[in-house]
């Protein structure tokens, strides 16, 4: 089994994903985010990658139950019912309903991959459900850090090498890892008994702290604290059926 690693979306050809088995990690908060949502009763989560797209999906879908969530600069989208912690997505918010969703980071990655043969969503609350179903397909598989602004991100990097980690000590054969990929273990071995630190050194997370959301950070680096599988198909992200 051959995974490679991105650093971030930066320079992804859309079309050269086609043939490809795409896992897309935002750790905070997109990933975590959209499992909770999906973990919550919401029928499905729309990824797009401007607000201007919002605006036009959700016009498209008048008479449909559906919420508009997302975030610039970590902070809720004016004219938009939630943000992006994922505290906000409880079940009396999002069960039953579409959920239109624009982040910075997260949807952007996953609207530049969204021809890939599969594309699954991942972070540290779903490691050992996502790590599970990529070794039953048993392809090669690559792992894209949706990290900040199209720059690396610590906290998806780790969360990158974590699952590399995990499907090496499952695979009987070693893994093909591209150069990302070994960076990205060696990264995890580093941080692997000290995951929350992640919160306090990523420049994100220091971010994320200043506008109030350290909550958040500890909601998203519980390590399978929501054991599913959210999967991208026909434009949404549903829960694969395991």
């Amino acid at each position: 089994m051959k995974i490679k690693v991105r650093f971030s979306s930066s320079g992804i050809d859309e079309l050269a994903m086609k043939d490809c088995n795409i896992c897309v990690i935002d750790v905070f908060r997109s990933s975590t985010t959209i499992a909770t949502a999906l973990n919550n009763g919401a029928r499905e989560v729309i990824p797009v990658g401007s607000i201007e797209n919002a605006v036009k999906v959700s016009s498209s879908l008048m008479g449909e139950v559906v919420i508009r969530a997302g975030e610039r600069g970590g902070k809720m989208i004016d004219g938009f019912n939630l943000g992006n912690s994922p505290a906000e997505f409880t079940e009396e918010a999002v069960k039953g309903k579409a959920i239109i969703y624009c982040t910075t980071n997260g949807t952007v990655t996953i609207t530049k991959t969204r021809y890939a043969k599969k594309l699954i969503i991942g972070g540290f609350v779903n490691i050992s459900a996502i790590t599970n179903y990529i070794f039953s397909t048993n392809e090669d598989w690559e792992i894209i850090c949706a990290g900040r602004e199209e720059e690396f991100s610590i906290e998806d990097t780790v969360c990158a090498g974590m699952l590399i980690n995990l499907l090496q000590n499952q695979n009987q054969f070693p893994l093909v890892l591209n150069d990302c990929a070994l960076a990205s273990l060696q990264l995890y071995k580093t941080y692997s008994k000290k995951i929350n630190s992640l919160a306090n050194i990523s420049e994100h997370g220091k971010y994320l702290k200043t506008l109030g959301f350290e909550n958040d950070l500890m909601f998203c680096l519980a390590i399978d604290s929501i054991p599913v599988i959210p999967i991208y198909s026909d434009n949404v992200i549903k829960l694969t059926k395991v």
